[in-house]
């Protein structure tokens, strides 16, 4: 298939071959010149094939997830614990504790099933976002323009997989080329989004969608990470969340604590250094049916909605712990409390300054950073992301 067997970076070259001014080549004596010009239709009918073909993999994959859920429901038999001698025998988990939690005991929340003979695909990967691509020479380079990104929606529809595209859907204009994230946008239900380029030069997932929607490494490798060694040495995405419904456990749960930190110098040297900030958590519990004798196996079935998002359900990659750190100062306090939403904490009274300040950060109090290194199943760690962390 040429979609897979093409490199990438040839799209682009023969995008730029194809607006580039029409040179004819010299022609021998007695023929005309010959103007040299990329087949590129053919090239867009290989991009059609290849997300046509991404789609339905992803669709077998969900298919053969969801027949080898049913034949490994536990059974109300097999549900009961185990019994000796008429005494309860309770097996301890084996899984090593993380080693930075202050807030788990070992066991996860989350357990996953053998994976053993299950889908497997270069090209998809289940709970991920696929990469789907279409090839629209852009005259702009790099930024497409608002004809380009209306071109590369019509591309969808020629390829008829419009009603096959879920929200949270990358879609890759490879005409673009394969610098950063160049090219890549996201299906909103309806209309392809272009990046947000305000924490991150790379561009980072646009704030218009709902980050507990998705798993929590749903768009990894997918929406590439730009490092930055002040603001973001370990390369964590950012998401965008509420956390104003679960106020009141946060703030219950909040503690000024001590840590460790790795930063750079503006020499580039590593320097470890110890400094304050505020932790809390949350937990979002799975949704169990109270209707059901045996509700813990048939919760699969159950969906759990983003508070106060109408149509939207929490991805059950978040279901577990939350735990959520800002900024040691009395400033990170302050917009701490702001993300807890009013109730939550007893008002402050608010200087001139400080008011100047909560409105000017109004619009940044859904952002936050995964921190990879620390999360896990049933444990993921975020940490608030300010407007003076701003790039743009």
């Amino acid at each position: 298939m040429r979609g897979v067997s093409m490199p990438t970076h040839q799209y682009a070259q023969l995008a730029e071959a194809y607006l580039q001014p029409r040179i004819p080549n010299p022609a021998t004596p007695g023929e005309r010149p010959k103007v040299v010009v990329p087949d590129i239709l053919s090239l867009a009918m290989t991009t059609r094939a290849y997300t046509r073909v991404v789609l339905r993999l992803r669709a077998q994959a969900e298919s053969e997830a969801r027949a080898f859920a049913r034949s490994h429901v536990t059974s109300p038999v097999s549900s009961r614990p185990a019994t000796r001698d008429g005494q309860v025998v309770r097996s301890s988990s084996n899984r090593t504790p993380s080693p930075t939690s202050l807030y788990s005991s070992g066991k996860s929340s989350s357990v996953s099933a053998s994976t053993k003979g299950a889908f497997q695909s270069p090209l998809v990967r289940l709970h991920r976002a696929p990469l789907l691509r279409v090839f629209v020479p852009s005259p702009e380079g790099e930024w497409l323009s608002d004809s380009s990104v209306m071109e590369c929606e019509a591309e969808l529809k020629r390829a008829g997989v419009l009603k096959l595209l879920r929200v949270g859907d990358v879609v890759w204009d490879v005409a673009v080329g394969d610098e950063g994230n160049s090219g890549r946008m996201v299906w909103d239900g309806s209309y392809l989004v272009d990046l947000d380029y305000k924490y991150s030069p790379m561009g980072e997932l646009s704030p218009y969608f709902h980050s507990l929607g998705f798993s929590p490494s749903y768009f990894h490798r997918v929406i590439r990470t730009g490092v930055n060694a002040a603001l973001n040495p370990a390369g964590n995405p950012l998401v965008y969340l509420d956390v104003s419904p679960w106020g009141q456990e946060l703030a219950a749960n909040l503690q000024l604590l001590q840590d460790r930190a790795t930063t750079a110098t503006p020499h580039g040297t590593l320097h470890s250094v110890v400094h304050w900030l505020h932790r809390s958590s949350f937990t979002i519990r799975p949704p169990v049916s109270p209707h059901h004798p045996h509700a813990y196996s048939h919760s699969q079935n159950l969906r759990l909605p983003i508070p106060n998002v109408a149509g939207f359900f929490i991805d059950p990659g978040w279901y577990g712990t939350v735990i959520v750190e800002a900024e040691g100062t009395n400033e990170g306090l302050s917009d701490f409390q702001a993300r807890c939403g009013p109730g939550a904490f007893p008002p402050r009274a608010d200087n001139v300054t400080s008011k100047m300040r909560n409105e000017k950060e109004k619009g940044s109090r859904r952002v936050y950073r995964v921190l990879r290194e620390k999360s896990r199943p049933g444990e993921i760690w975020i940490r608030a992301v300010r407007e003076k962390d701003r790039v743009m």
